[in-house]
């Protein structure tokens, strides 16, 4: 089952169907979907929202999951979290690299949400003995790497191995991010989409 996971200023929880309006704003909005995936694509009818969450529930966690990023205090999600397989290019089979990403509504942007989202994720990989985790993001989405750089992953340049795509790899080592995302989180500024697949 999928955990919810608790910081100082989000909650991350499992999607659920009551969700599927806060999924369908989020996904049709250009701004969003632009640094996903080979194709980035809004969504168009709130059915394919639903679709999405079912999609998104067919992981049984404890450790990979795609969660809600819900700020404290409030019940509507302002974005998506994820912790999953990366997908090799061509085979689109899963890799053994598990990544980290982000996806925030735009009047969320600016908040340290991903960061500190992120961040919490990082964490709950490391409590299950993951050693690296690694992000992938469009090479233009400069916000999102900084999002990278603030949780502590390192920039490994461009790969193709994943997505079909060409991205920038970064990635984080269990030992060397811890304190970063608190820190620098309430300077943060981020973009929407912080990795590459949708």
């Amino acid at each position: 089952m999928l955990p919810t996971l608790h910081s100082e200023r989000v909650t991350l929880r499992p999607w659920t169907l009551d969700d599927a309006e806060a999924v369908f704003d989020l996904y049709s909005r250009w701004d969003v979907v632009r640094y996903l995936g080979t194709t980035p694509t809004v969504l168009t009818e709130p059915a394919q929202a639903a679709a999405r969450i079912a999609t998104w529930n067919a992981f049984t966690g404890p450790l990979h999951g795609v969660w809600a990023i819900v700020p404290t205090g409030e019940d509507r999600p302002v974005g998506t979290a994820l912790l999953k397989l990366l997908p090799h290019s061509g085979t689109k089979a899963p890799s053994t690299d598990t990544e980290v990403g982000w996806h925030l509504q735009p009047d969320a942007w600016g908040r340290g949400y991903a960061t500190e989202a992120g961040g919490r994720l990082l964490t709950h990989a490391w409590s299950h003995d993951l050693a690296q985790v690694f992000a992938v993001t469009y090479p233009e989405n400069e916000a999102s790497q900084a999002v990278c750089r603030r949780l502590g992953m390192a920039p490994l340049g461009m790969t193709d191995r994943y997505y079909d795509i060409s991205c920038a790899l970064f990635r984080a080592d269990r030992g060397r991010d811890r304190g970063r995302a608190t820190r620098r989180r309430r300077n943060s500024s981020f973009g929407p989409g912080g990795h590459a697949g949708g």
